[in-house]
């Protein structure tokens, strides 16, 4: 006949229902741990006073998720254009730099440039001459039109109407030669300051902070209006991008708070966009989301994984306890709580994560205070000081 094992709490349950496990499980940890502590030198069985770290256990609200992997994205990436054409003269960067908006990435030959800048120069001085010449002829024709109608007012013999017609025409033509060559300085002015912008365009700048990912030239390089030089993102403005299952969207409306876990760390972002459009391969959706805590710290990259915790119920309020005071002792969970000033080991059973808090579905309850810090070394009933 079979019997069932002993153990410091009796025979293994039959048959193991879900409670009965946990209480003979819980039994067995606790029955470990003081095991240990009667194993432990005098010293440490009685217990000095430990310095300690303590939280309370609290309430906090926890909800079913359903996990969807995204990625992190910059919000500001791309090709870095040359808007000018000529030779490469020097280029400053490589790849990884770290540059700021407005410094010098690339610098082109401009030596064509200076003397196309100082032939319109020449021209929109040419053109500012004339147009002195023009005006000028036009004052003398004015003049002698102005001392024509004085004679014509004053009925003089010497009043000659055709000629104070012919005046009248000319002046106007005259108006017209001056109209003319204000325009031509004016296109003169344009050509000229087309050339001090390509002067300036050709000292190619990032357009905004960021790291260099990519060079696409080289000096020597003979480079087109529109050929790419570099290619860089802003790694200090990344929000986190996931494709949603079309039946999950509904729990991401804009501005609703959310879980994300980064390299096993979870951490909070908030839905900005649902973008409308579906792929009508995979029925999902496009959900863009910004983080709530900092990514220019140079922690985070652009296509690094991140799980998107996805909503899937209602909240539910669940007793929780902090990370820091779990503790793994044979093959189970265990906490310190704090007791008339001693430190009381008590097994817990584990739910789901809550931030950086666990789930506690038995062994605890809300206002229990436990050793967070220092309870590696602790011992059962050892007074403690926080």
């Amino acid at each position: 006949m079979n019997r069932r094992p002993n153990t410091p709490c009796g025979p293994v349950p039959r048959p193991v229902t879900a409670a009965a496990g946990r209480r003979w499980r819980a039994c067995l940890l606790l029955a470990a741990v003081i095991a240990t502590a009667t194993a432990a030198p005098p010293a440490q069985a009685q217990g000095r006073p430990a310095l300690v770290g303590v939280d309370a256990v609290t309430v906090a609200p926890v909800s079913q998720t359903f996990p969807v992997l995204g990625r992190m994205v910059a919000r500001k990436s791309g090709i870095v254009a040359t808007r000018v054409r000529g030779p490469v003269a020097e280029l400053k960067v490589a790849v990884g730099d770290r540059v700021e908006a407005g410094d010098v990435i690339a610098v082109l030959d401009v030596n064509q440039l200076r003397w196309q800048r100082e032939l319109r120069a020449a021209e929109f001085a040419e053109k500012n001459a004339e147009l002195e010449t023009e005006q000028a002829r036009l004052n003398m024709v004015n003049q002698e039109l102005r001392r024509l109608d004085r004679l014509r007012t004053s009925q003089s013999a010497a009043f000659r109407v055709a000629q104070f017609d012919d005046k009248t025409v000319e002046a106007a033509m005259m108006g017209s030669s001056v109209a003319e060559a204000r325009a031509r300085v004016k296109q003169a002015e344009a050509d000229l300051e087309l050339v001090e912008i390509d002067l300036k365009n050709a000292r190619i700048r990032a357009p905004y902070p960021g790291v260099i990912t990519r060079l696409h030239t080289e000096a020597g390089a003979y480079l087109s209006v529109g050929d790419p030089v570099v290619a860089m993102l802003d790694d200090a403005d990344l929000e986190i991008e996931a494709d949603v299952p079309v039946d999950r969207i509904a729990a991401l409306s804009p501005g609703k708070i959310v879980n994300v876990s980064i390299d096993g760390e979870r951490r909070q972002v908030m839905v900005r966009a649902v973008v409308p459009e579906e792929n009508p391969l995979t029925r999902t959706r496009a959900v863009r989301l910004t983080p709530r805590f900092g990514t220019n710290g140079g922690q985070f990259a652009a296509n690094q994984s991140a799980t998107v915790h996805v909503p899937i119920g209602k909240a539910r309020d669940a007793v929780t306890v902090h990370k820091d005071a779990v503790l793994n002792r044979g093959g189970g969970h265990m906490v310190f709580v704090v007791a008339d000033g001693k430190a009381m080991p008590r097994p817990i059973v584990l739910g789901e994560a809550v931030g950086g808090r666990f789930e506690i579905r038995d062994g605890l309850q809300p206002g229990d205070i436990v050793v967070i810090r220092g309870n590696e070394r602790l011992r059962p009933q050892q007074p403690v000081q926080f």
